[in-house]
């Protein structure tokens, strides 16, 4: 018997006046102790399958009427809240993708793991707090009693993550939903959360539910899967036999649609950016006179040539200076050192100055949603540059600017009169490569600008960017945490531990022939986690 039988779910939104369907039809069941992953791009109808399940849907939502969730042999569908109050967090328990908007800021860790312990379970505080202990232990804190009055910004993402891991078993549910629980993590702790949920799969007996749009993760973690395209699973089976013997035309294009290969080697260009010594140190206040009492050492004395036409890879994990030493070049943050930029020195340039080069260095940020003004139209903030710059002496000629940038990115120039929020994901990055390109610049500072996208829109966003390198003779400093990406964008590898540079190379050489300690450990995490299926699938 099945743990959980999922039948011809059907849930759409009210939107407006109009009916939008989100997941048609579908079905599915997971049995005991064992994994199954729902996979597919954003916008399949994953996390509303997932949210289904818990009765976390919003009230706008209609579920179909011969559909049937049954958990244990009860039906939830229709279940009173009271019902689904017993069932949710001591039964099933959940863990979302980003901790930090499902942990209370203004709690410590005790009391919200305490929380769910209290809950379910008629116990004291003080027995609570022993079970608090025992779970952040088995989650993998080497330093539990210290974490406990310890608040979620006090933590990192991986740390968080595992709170809410210890959140979701405080009751040994027998089903564990873990939505996307590693997609803004570090390859290294993507890695370590990973391993972490198949020990506690095991330890617990549980069966996983796992939402996922990598299938890296897939190949790791599940026995069986279902691909999900435009709210209907389109493909079922086995790991081992998706990922072998893909049957549907869906499957096999994500199966494709993974980063590949290294760009080209040709002959080098003229330097566009060298920095010599470069440091940026923040300054540790403490005490009542707020006095300087050390530094942080963000960047600490890098090195690094980046010519027309080639693309420098910054690596490293979460905190090791990849994204200021970005801002540094830009000349964002304050630093020590020597930067050079067409052979021109920018330390000591400072306002009027700076600006008429800033044109020629620009930045595409990691999540375009953020980055992107909602008030603005597209049109709007692609000529943003532009009027800040005077380019353009007419409304016409900017006009044909703006639209000649959104066509180089793939986008049409009636995109111009729209809106940020009516784009994908992917489109949203184009219009912020728009933005970027329509100064023609020299070199472009890529922060992490595929990292919240799936593969498949990964692949793209590679893709166009390479074309654009090669089509302007653009110099790129792309920094990432992701070595697929990285390996198919890169000429040359950086990679940054605490500030200092501890690796660096030719993409080939380093991948081929890592030299130390961290860089092996960083490419092992990534290129393990992407091995082949489980040889034995439960």
């Amino acid at each position: 018997m099945s743990l959980l039988f999922v039948r011809d779910l059907s849930v759409s939104f009210k939107v407006g006046t109009k009916e939008v369907p989100a997941v048609r039809g579908v079905s599915f069941d997971i049995g005991a102790e064992e994994s199954f992953a729902l996979v597919g791009e954003s916008g399949a109808g994953k996390s509303v399958t997932a949210l289904s399940v818990m009765h976390l849907l919003p009230q706008k939502k209609t579920i179909g009427p011969n559909g049937s969730i049954l958990f244990n042999g009860r039906q939830l569908i229709g279940m009173s809240d009271e019902g689904m109050r017993s069932i949710r967090g001591a039964e099933i328990g959940m863990i979302f993708q980003e901790p930090m908007t499902s942990l209370n800021p203004l709690h410590t860790v005790e009391r919200q793991v305490a929380e769910a312990v209290m809950l379910h379970s008629e116990v004291s505080r003080a027995d609570a707090g022993h079970r608090v202990r025992e779970l952040l232990t088995i989650c993998g804190f080497h330093d539990a009693e210290e974490r406990l009055s310890a608040y979620p910004h006090q933590l990192s993402g991986g740390q968080r993550q595992r709170v809410m891991i210890a959140m979701a078993l405080a009751n040994k549910p027998s089903l564990l939903i873990a939505d996307e629980p590693t997609t803004a993590l570090d390859v290294t702790i993507q890695a370590e959360i990973l391993d972490l949920l198949e020990k506690l799969r095991q330890r617990f007996g549980m069966a996983l539910f796992l939402i996922t749009h990598d299938l890296d993760v897939v190949r790791k973690m599940a026995d069986r899967v279902g691909v999900m395209k435009e709210g209907e699973i389109v493909e079922t089976g086995s790991s081992r036999t998706v990922f072998e013997n893909p049957r549907h035309p869906y499957t096999r294009y994500l199966l494709e649609s993974e980063p590949k290969g290294v760009p080209q080697e040709e002959g080098g260009g003229a330097i566009v950016v060298r920095t010599v010594g470069l440091k940026v140190h923040f300054p540790v206040y403490r005490g009542v006179f707020r006095r300087v009492k050390g530094h942080i050492k963000a960047v600490d004395g890098i090195s690094v040539t980046i010519r027309e036409g080639k693309t420098v890879g910054i690596v490293g994990e979460s905190g090791s200076g990849k994204t200021t030493l970005g801002l540094a070049l830009l000349r964002l943050v304050s630093s020590e050192g020597s930067i050079l930029f067409d052979g021109r020195e920018l330390s000591g340039l400072k306002g009027t100055k700076l600006r008429p080069l800033r044109k020629k260095m620009q930045v595409v940020f990691q999540d375009p949603y953020e980055s992107l003004n909602p008030r603005l139209t597209v049109g709007q903030i692609v000529g943003e540059g532009l009027r800040a710059h005077d380019i353009g002496n007419r409304a016409e000629e900017r006009t044909r600017l703006i639209e000649n940038a959104l066509d180089e990115v793939g986008l049409k120039p009636s995109y111009a009169q729209r809106y940020p929020h009516e784009f994908s994901g992917g489109e949203r990055q184009r219009i912020a490569i728009a933005r970027a390109l329509v100064l023609k610049p020299r070199f472009l500072v890529l922060d992490e600008p595929t990292s919240a996208l799936d593969r498949s829109i990964q692949t793209q966003i590679i893709d166009l960017l390479l074309t654009l390198q090669k089509r302007h003779n653009l110099a790129y400093l792309f920094i990432s945490h992701d070595l697929r990406v990285v390996r198919a964008l890169s000429h040359e590898i950086v990679v940054i531990k605490d500030g200092v540079v501890v690796s660096r190379g030719k993409t080939k050489e380093v991948f081929a022939n890592p030299k130390d300690p961290y860089t092996k450990a960083l490419i092992k995490a990534a290129f393990e986690l992407g091995g082949t299926a489980r040889a034995a699938p439960r």
